[in-house]
């Protein structure tokens, strides 16, 4: 089921979209009461506060009062914005945009939707003020401390006709990574496991006994540097969260960089990126025939990880 299309009464404040709370449960004696319990995140006093500044509005973009009452299936509407985000260590870079798509080369370390403490400086809410696009919106995303393409449908009319090129699996994905270079490791090959959501650490995936839900294809390309990493091309023909990381995991040769597998260092909310040793996967490549034209697409990032010039310091092989 699709989401309903935002109120043309509520604009983009800063590139940032009116988030919905639809009213159900309770009763709820006031729309302050529904979204200070449905809405948590925000204490009463942060609420009521909105309110009097009239930061929270009806379908038709007039300011709701604290004590207006609630109705079920009643939408309440209010702009995400935190006091202070991380700087940006730098712009995305747009390397393609028409009246169809917009094809961004993420750096490290940005997410791709607002979420956490990260709002003004997430991808979508920088590319909306900076485009004038207050209906661009993902079409697949790549993890937060992964750098590389990430394709954007400029229109609604457009969306689910590239959205199934990644749910039918009709598009090329070719992931690079820098990780330990293991000698036993015979490739190409192929690694085909089941993974869930890790029942006590929700920002965590593993693998699990069962029939395969994920499927990745890894090629070695080439040693790098001195210290005894490798190269590696990653062709994921599903797209299970996490899926690189743990499959390079399972190999023996976890992703250089990785703050999560095999030991976690910090949460997905921390403040403790290390901007000087990203996590070493990239999203080169992204090709496709294009679902409205028939027209072959290739797009390709221009970046390059750190590692595979082999300027990994040793005292940064962490995960290895």
């Amino acid at each position: 089921m699709s989401r309903p299309r935002r109120p043309a009464a509520l604009p983009l404040q800063d590139g940032v979209s009116a988030s919905c709370a639809v009213v159900h449960g309770g009763p709820w004696p006031s729309a302050l009461d529904f979204l200070a319990a449905r809405l948590p995140v925000l204490h009463r006093d942060e609420w009521a506060k909105r309110f009097a500044r009239g930061e929270v509005l009806d379908a038709q973009g007039a300011a709701l009062a604290a004590s207006a009452p609630c109705r079920e299936g009643q939408r309440l509407f209010y702009y995400r914005r935190l006091e202070a985000e991380p700087a940006a260590p730098e712009a995305p870079r747009v390397l393609h945009h028409d009246d169809t798509l917009v094809v961004v080369d993420k750096p490290h370390f940005m997410p791709v939707t607002p979420g956490g403490r990260f709002i003004q400086r997430s991808l979508l809410v920088q590319l909306k003020r900076m485009l004038g696009l207050p209906d661009l919106a993902p079409l697949h995303r790549i993890d937060r401390e992964t750098a590389g393409l990430v394709m954007l449908a400029v229109r609604p009319d457009v969306r689910a006709a590239y959205q199934a090129l990644f749910r039918d699996r009709r598009i090329d994905k070719l992931y690079e990574a820098v990780a330990p270079d293991v000698p036993a490791l015979a490739t190409p090959r192929t690694h085909a496991s089941r993974l869930q959501e890790d029942a006590e650490r929700f920002f965590l995936s593993r693998e699990v006994p069962g029939e395969p839900n994920s499927c990745s294809h890894v090629q070695r390309v080439a040693p790098v540097g001195s210290a005894g990493h490798a190269l590696y091309q990653l062709r994921p023909i599903t797209g299970q969260r996490h899926q690189l990381r743990l499959h390079m995991l399972a190999m023996g040769a976890p992703i250089l960089g990785d703050t999560f597998y095999p030991t976690v260092l910090h949460g997905p909310h921390s403040e403790a990126d290390d901007l000087m040793r990203p996590l070493q996967l990239l999203a080169r490549e992204l090709a496709f025939d294009d679902p409205l034209t028939g027209e072959r697409r290739v797009f390709r990032s221009q970046r390059e990880l750190v590692g595979a010039s082999g300027a990994w310091p040793a005292d940064a092989d962490r995960a290895a």
